[in-house]
């Protein structure tokens, strides 16, 4: 015990006389935390919160035109700008500024669209009507060409957000003319002085948004929630880098010859190391948790909520800083020089977040990226993050995470050993 306590204190004494690989453990992941989730929480105000401008070219003056700004103002999430520099806006200057990118859609409803959709619908309300209440043949209806509503969009602008954007917009069009359908009918069927109260206007169903929990509390995740685990994540299996880069400075200095031609057995060499590096692996998680539950609230984000959470988030965070502590003991065994390990190491970890859903989601992955991220030990331990904070889960609900963590590890560790053994008695 006492020589385990030893190695310790001699990993803790190097890396507190690191002054840059305590930033790259401590400092760069609190930046990162916090400047991710700044711009990922304004990307989803933006899109569910704040009203988005947009150009409108009215060319049409007329009632759909008027109904059409009226839900845009009722739906909260859009408000049309219809004047630039205090002049009217045309579809060039309207072109001109989305392709710019000052806006990022504009609008330009067609001359006499009322009045053509009015009489288009009139003639098929009569025609209907004639065949069903006065028993005429049902005449064959007149060609009609579609009105072209015409949408510029920013060249810039993804492709997910253009479709989200169109689909709200339809929907609003869509319950105009259902409520110009209706009104017709009621016109024609009524001779009441008010007969839109013929029909009832109101939607019919309505969607209710519910997250499955086991108990009866609904929390709904956000940028925070999302991002305090995930990149806490990063953070901890950066710890390749450091760690990978001692122990080829040892082996490069002759340190590790010294060391065993001790009467000590390898086995607690390296324990020394992963326990060292797990506390380093624990503290840098507690420390993104301190951040995002007091200093989050200071810069206008939520802040993160893990009462009652702190057990199972700390045992997860333990299989998962183990892992990469076994990762970087490989990959210092492996490697030769710090020219070899710093760059792999820094570059794996960038390779490993991006597959295991840190940065885009999984299922929003190809097929074969879905698979490859199911094999990563970074997605695993974000599992049981999620299956914590977000789903209500236990250890028992992390137990497949947990173990597949646990025997990753194992495996990278047996292989590090054999690999070092083998390079020492050649």
């Amino acid at each position: 015990m006492y020589k385990l306590w030893m190695t310790i204190q001699k990993e803790f004494l190097l890396l507190v006389r690191d002054f840059g690989g305590l930033a790259i453990l401590f400092v760069m992941p609190v930046f990162l935390v916090i400047t991710v989730t700044l711009i990922q929480n304004n990307t989803y105000e933006n899109i569910t919160n704040q009203k988005m401008e947009i150009l409108l070219v009215d060319l049409d003056k007329g009632e759909i035109s008027n109904r059409l700004m009226e839900e845009v103002k009722q739906s909260g999430a859009f408000e049309f700008v219809s004047q630039l520099d205090q002049k009217t806006i045309t579809e060039q200057t309207a072109k001109e500024a989305v392709r710019t990118g000052k806006y990022q859609l504009a609008i330009v409803i067609p001359a006499e669209l009322s009045s053509n959709l009015d009489q288009r619908i009139n003639s098929n309300v009569e025609r209907v009507l004639a065949h069903f209440v006065d028993g005429d043949t049902l005449k064959e209806n007149t060609a009609f060409v579609p009105q072209e509503v015409k949408l510029y969009f920013d060249p810039a602008l993804q492709t997910s957000f253009k479709e989200g954007m169109k689909g709200a917009i339809d929907k609003i069009v869509a319950k105009i003319e259902n409520k110009t359908i209706y009104k017709a009918f009621a016109s024609q069927l009524s001779e009441d002085s008010q007969p839109q109260q013929l029909f009832e206007q109101q939607s019919l169903i309505q969607f209710k948004e519910i997250a499955p929990k086991e108990e009866n509390t609904n929390v709904i995740p956000n940028a925070v929630q999302h991002n305090i685990p995930a990149w806490s994540l990063f953070a901890i299996f950066f710890i390749i880098v450091p760690l990978a880069m001692n122990i080829v400075k040892e082996k490069n200095q002759g340190t590790n010859v010294r060391l065993y031609t001790m009467p000590t057995s390898p086995l607690i060499l390296l324990g020394g190391k992963v326990i060292t590096y797990l506390v380093i692996c624990l503290l840098q998680f507690y420390l993104i948790l301190l951040v995002g539950k007091f200093v989050f609230p200071t810069i206008g984000l939520a802040s993160f909520d893990f009462e009652g959470k702190l057990v199972g988030l700390t045992i997860i965070t333990l299989f998962a800083g183990l892992a990469a502590v076994s990762l970087g003991v490989l990959l210092g065994t492996v490697a030769k020089t710090q020219e070899q390990s710093s760059p792999f190491g820094a570059t794996f970890v960038v390779i490993l977040a991006a597959v295991s859903g840190i940065w885009v989601p999984t299922f929003a992955m190809p097929q074969v990226m879905q698979y490859v991220a199911k094999a990563s030990p970074m997605n695993w331990a974000l599992e049981g993050y999620y299956t914590t904070l977000l789903r209500d889960g236990g250890l028992w609900q992390m137990r497949y995470d947990i173990i597949l963590l646990l025997l990753f590890s194992l495996l990278i560790l047996t292989i590090a050993l054999l690999y070092d053994k083998k390079k020492r008695y050649l």
